[in-house]
């Protein structure tokens, strides 16, 4: 309990702190979020660099990956461009990982306090929007390194537990045990970020050798797909391919890397696996394999979706523009559902538009366009028209 008690509290410390500090990046960028739907095009690359800022602001893949499945399910985004998101996704979530690490070589811990109790002052003192939600950014950075702090002391004394070692050596041995701890750990908190920063804690107290790591890092990004998956299930066909898209992405990737890894390990560094890992490398692995899977599956996005659809019974991506709807996974992204719902707006009076036009000839179409409503929705429902 002298173990586990302080464990829980510093995870809980840690979570808290990444939430209210991507809520807080997310709010103070709101304006820029809400450009997503002007700059999404069928541009592969483009949508790959979107996906990774997306998710570098709000800190969680999983989010980013439930705001796809949210536009494909809406009929506003196709499997193509989800596809780019998720890739770019899956990059963008590793900037928590560096943000941990970095108390090993720029020792921001020190200010954690220091951060807490300035973001606390401009609660209590500001009355500002924008300033509280400065507030809240800070609070958060000293909230996250904290909780890690907490959580690398609290699992301090493991290490002279020789069954807690040979634990994760087992895992190391057998990559396929490493693959499904990552995956069940991170598809019960639903948060690779959190997955990685408890890996990273228990990393700083040198507990965890180099090959389970990397097999626990491949089967992280695995049990992230758990979100997608369970937000498509209310969802049309294309939302749920969506989440399929995602959770085979990951594991081809998997696959692939964890055969070189072994192969690797096995042939030029069998003793190098042994060693303890530390919470920079762990992010640099975290980094390398998100990057290089991306790059590698890249070329075959079209294949994947083909798989992805055949498994989910699509035989289309066409949507009849009367279907389009607001999806209430939007609102988890608070700027993001504003913009849909002007989309929504605009598609609603080009709908009456057409009606008034079908009954009234062009003397209804004339009359309806010299509408004072429609001329000034018109005029500030950019970038629709």
């Amino acid at each position: 309990m002298n173990i586990l008690i302080p464990f829980i509290s510093g995870l809980g410390m840690f979570i808290y702190g990444m939430q209210i500090m991507a809520q807080g990046l997310e709010n103070a960028a709101g304006n820029k979020i809400k450009k997503l739907l002007e700059i999404l095009t069928n541009n592969k690359f483009m949508g790959v660099l979107l996906g990774a800022l997306i998710t570098a602001v709000i800190q969680s893949s999983s989010a980013t990956t439930v705001m796809v499945v949210g536009f494909v399910n809406a009929g506003i985004m196709n499997l193509q461009q989800a596809m780019c998101i998720i890739m770019g996704a899956n990059i963008g979530t590793t900037i928590t990982g560096w943000l941990v690490s970095s108390v090993e070589w720029a020792r921001p811990v020190t200010l954690a306090p220091i951060a807490i109790m300035a973001g606390v002052i401009i609660v209590l003192t500001q009355k500002r929007y924008a300033t509280k939600e400065l507030s809240n950014i800070i609070i958060g950075f000293g909230l996250l390194f904290v909780g890690i702090t907490t959580m690398s002391g609290a699992v301090e004394p493991l290490k002279d537990l020789e069954a807690f070692c040979n634990l994760f050596v087992v895992l190391g041995k057998n990559p396929l045990l490493g693959i499904l701890a990552g995956a069940l750990v991170t598809a019960i908190i639903q948060s690779s970020s959190a997955s990685v920063g408890i890996l990273q804690s228990l990393a700083a107290a040198g507990l965890v050798p180099f090959h389970a790591a990397i097999y626990i890092i491949m089967g992280q990004n695995i049990g992230t797909c758990i979100t997608a998956i369970i937000s498509g299930l209310g969802a049309n066909k294309n939302a749920k391919t969506a989440g399929l898209i995602h959770l085979l992405f990951n594991i081809i990737g998997t696959a692939i890397f964890s055969i070189v890894a072994i192969s690797y390990i096995s042939i030029f560094q069998p003793s190098w696996a042994y060693g303890s890992i530390s919470q920079t490398e762990i992010s640099l692995v975290h980094t390398i394999f998100n990057i290089a899977t991306t790059f590698l599956l890249f070329p075959l996005s079209n294949q994947i979706i083909k798989i992805a659809s055949k498994l989910g019974h699509v035989s289309s991506e066409s949507d009849n523009a009367s279907e389009i709807m607001l999806d209430i996974r939007m609102l988890q992204t608070p700027a993001i559902a504003i913009q849909i719902v002007a989309s929504e707006m605009k598609r609603m009076i080009e709908v009456i538009e057409r009606k008034h036009i079908t009954f009234n000839g062009n003397y209804g179409e004339t009359r309806f366009r010299e509408n004072k409503v429609y001329k000034e929705f018109r005029k500030t429902s950019k970038p629709y028209g």
